[in-house]
Parts: C-alpha cells; sequence; structure tokens
C-alpha cells in the first residue's frame, strides 16, 4: 500500500497533486473538496471521478474527460493497489460508454500494458460491440493476437483496421511483421 504523509510530499496544497494524494490515502471527502475548489479540465474529472469511487456518480463526465483521464486514471489506480477503486471504475465502464464509446477500449489498453490479458480480451470484445469501425481497436486486437501467436487472427484484426484506415502507418507496420511471422510460420 502507498499511504504517505502529507507533510513529506513536495505538492502544493489544493492542487489536482494533493487530490490525488487523497484518494490514494483513500480520503474522498477531501479529495472532493480539492477537486470542487479547482476549475480545470482534470478537477472536473475528478469531481466525476470521486463520485464512481464512491459508487454515486452525481456530476456525468464529459465525452472529452473521459477520453483524456479516464486510462491514466485507471493505470494509476492499478499501479498503486487500489484494486476496489480499479472495480469501482471498471463497474462505470456501461455508463462511461454511453457518453464516449471508447471507454472500453481505454479500459482495454490499461489492461493490456499491465499484462492482464483476460480482462484486455474482454473489454476488446466490448468496445467491439459498440464500435466496431474503430481501427485503433483493431490495431489493439492484433497486438493481443500476436502476443498468443495466433497470427492469423493477428491478420484479420490488422486487415480490418487497414480497411478502415488505410494509411495507418502503425497497422501497415504491423502487417508487414505479421506477414514476416506467417511466412517464417509456414517455412519451418
Amino acid at each position: 500500500m502507498y499511504f504517505f504523509n502529507i507533510q513529506n510530499c513536495n505538492f502544493k496544497p489544493r492542487s489536482i497533486e494533493h487530490a490525488y494524494f487523497c484518494i490514494l490515502n483513500k480520503d474522498l471527502e477531501n479529495a472532493e473538496a480539492v477537486f470542487a475548489s479547482l476549475d480545470s479540465p482534470r478537477a472536473n474529472w475528478g469531481k466525476s471521478l470521486v463520485g464512481i469511487l464512491r459508487g454515486f456518480l452525481e456530476r456525468f463526465p464529459t465525452y472529452f474527460e473521459i477520453r483524456n483521464f479516464f486510462e491514466i486514471d485507471l493505470d494509476f489506480l492499478l499501479k498503486n493497489e487500489k484494486l476496489e477503486y480499479v472495480e469501482l471504475l471498471l463497474g462505470s465502464l456501461e455508463l462511461l460508454s454511453q457518453i464516449n464509446q471508447e471507454a472500453y477500449k481505454f479500459a482495454a489498453r490499461v489492461m493490456y500494458e499491465n499484462k492482464l490479458y483476460n480482462a484486455t480480451r474482454e473489454y476488446l470484445e466490448k468496445s467491439k460491440k459498440l464500435n466496431y469501425r474503430d481501427p485503433e481497436l483493431h490495431f489493439l486486437l492484433s497486438k493481443y493476437y500476436m502476443d498468443y501467436h495466433n497470427y492469423s487472427e493477428a491478420n484479420y484484426y490488422i486487415e480490418e483496421c487497414l480497411k478502415i484506415l488505410p494509411d495507418y502507418y502503425p497497422a501497415k507496420k504491423q502487417k508487414i511483421a505479421i506477414q514476416k511471422l506467417i511466412s517464417e510460420f509456414d517455412t519451418n
């Protein structure tokens, strides 16, 4: 656990950092007060975040707040082992996806980067049901399948990605890598 003493921290009182310090110390009341005293997009998201972590959302986040901050905060909570908060944030995805259809994809990316592959797959599949024409979603699915050496699925999803966005450079590069792996596999 990462509980800190405020005297040993190098942040200003009533700052975004202070609010997140309060969250890490399970002091949602003070986190909410700090976020309420600030006027910024991050503080506005923080107000919604505290509501999610309390299990009662009064202020709905905007599309851009979810896009800009959900992924960062989910990763932050995971890395700081705040699993009960992670569960609450993940539990809010159905609601958040009604505001921003990419919410499941954001969760999948965090799960992938933290090597939580079963959760990665679950959130990629949920994202696919909501927004199949998202090229980045197909790119992530391709990466996921490459990690499992399922090159035919990886190729399928990179092809889907390139159908939607033919000039997507990372996908073009990944397609070359997949083709190379497939040809190596075929020659062995």
